[in-house]
């Protein structure tokens, strides 16, 4: 079973189901239309379906309504091609988790039902919720309280686990970055140059894309890690091309980032940029002002509404530097936190930079 992209199909708002061979291999027919969502009276965008067998039924729960303002459906039929008959089963109502859907049902090994969602958070992604989950006396899910996410509610009966969050902290041992980052696009070998000590060293790469970190491939980004921090890393650029820059970066539809740069004289300076959504060429957010010795301390504190202020010490003691930068999304992943070297177009080698202790804190 499978929903439809118009963007790639000209086909939306419906759910297909096939036949498959045992192996799950194959396709054994040309597909059936299973649900129909233009004849149901205020469905929309309808799609990422999942399919289970309860209690005699055929269940779908598929989203729609949208990412940001959709709910969360459910489906059931007696027969795999229908007809079914529909229900929302989780949706905002009168609580502050917008758009709660895209989720699947969970049975543990205690017996328990939950129903995993995510919420559409603006630059902070699609954030990841748990929901209780029963059955009412119709034998339909109920999920939340009442069909609303609920905030606070007791744990799943499992064995205990201890309090962790996602790694965020990087020291880059031997030169290397954990698992928590990712490059914008497939790395390629030489933007990283290993070394037995502590700290990351990037390549400043040549490129004519420097004025826009968007279209860069050589960002290694990581999910911004609260609603609310302060992250850090210490920078020291060693190039003498002018135009060799790297730097801190908030990355989404627009971007800011603070750092250094080789200027013309050979000096480095502190630079800080940005580039709204409709820009096509990041900005000065800042002028630009000395950095002795090439090296700096750089600072963005994270307050709520993703507001984004930076600073950076150079030797002597941090200073804020420009105007509050609210960090928007990228596209369908939230704005990323990001660092990064580059170096004008045919410079040839152009030097590196090395980054060490990145740092968060709440």
């Amino acid at each position: 079973m499978h929903a439809w992209a118009k963007s790639r199909s000209g086909i939306k708002n419906r759910l297909t189901g096939h036949r498959m061979s045992p192996d799950g291999r194959s396709l054994l027919d040309e597909g059936t239309t299973l649900i129909d969502a233009d004849t149901l009276p205020g469905w929309f965008t309808l799609e990422g379906p999942k399919l289970y067998r309860h209690d005699g039924w055929f269940w779908i729960l598929a989203p729609a309504g949208g990412v940001e303002t959709g709910w969360q459906g459910a489906f059931r039929s007696r027969d795999f091609f229908g007809p079914y008959e529909e229900r929302v089963v989780l949706e905002q109502g009168g609580t502050a988790v917008n758009g709660p859907h895209q989720g699947g049902w969970v049975r543990t090994a205690a017996g328990e039902d939950w129903f995993l969602h995510f919420q559409a958070k603006g630059a902070y992604g699609r954030v990841v919720h748990l929901q209780p989950m029963r059955w009412d006396e119709e034998g339909w899910p109920v999920v939340g309280d009442a069909g609303e996410p609920v905030a606070v509610h007791r744990k799943p009966a499992a064995p205990g686990q201890p309090v962790t969050a996602p790694a965020c902290d990087d020291a880059f041992p031997g030169g290397r970055y954990g698992k928590q980052w990712q490059w914008t696009a497939d790395p390629r070998p030489g933007w990283t140059a290993a070394h037995p000590g502590q700290g990351l060293r990037l390549t400043c790469v040549p490129t004519a894309y420097a004025h826009d970190l968007r279209v860069l491939p050589n960002v290694l980004v990581q999910r911004l890690p609260a609603e609310e921090f302060t992250v850090e890393v210490d920078l020291a650029l060693h190039s003498d091309v002018p135009g060799a820059n790297a730097g801190l970066a908030v990355l989404g539809d627009a971007f800011s980032w603070i750092g250094l740069e080789t200027g013309a004289d050979g000096g480095a300076l502190l630079v800080h940029r940005y580039a709204e959504g409709v820009a096509e060429h990041e900005r000065d957010a800042a002028h630009p002002r000395p950095a002795p010795g090439g090296k700096a301390t750089l600072r963005i504190e994270v307050t709520a509404g993703a507001r984004c202020r930076f600073h950076a010490d150079t030797g002597d003691g941090f200073r804020p530097s420009g105007q509050v930068f609210a960090a928007v999304p990228w596209r369908w992943v939230g704005a990323l936190l990001g660092l990064f070297a580059t170096a004008p177009a045919g410079t040839g080698p152009a030097g590196t930079a090395h980054l060490t202790a990145f740092r968060t804190g709440t």
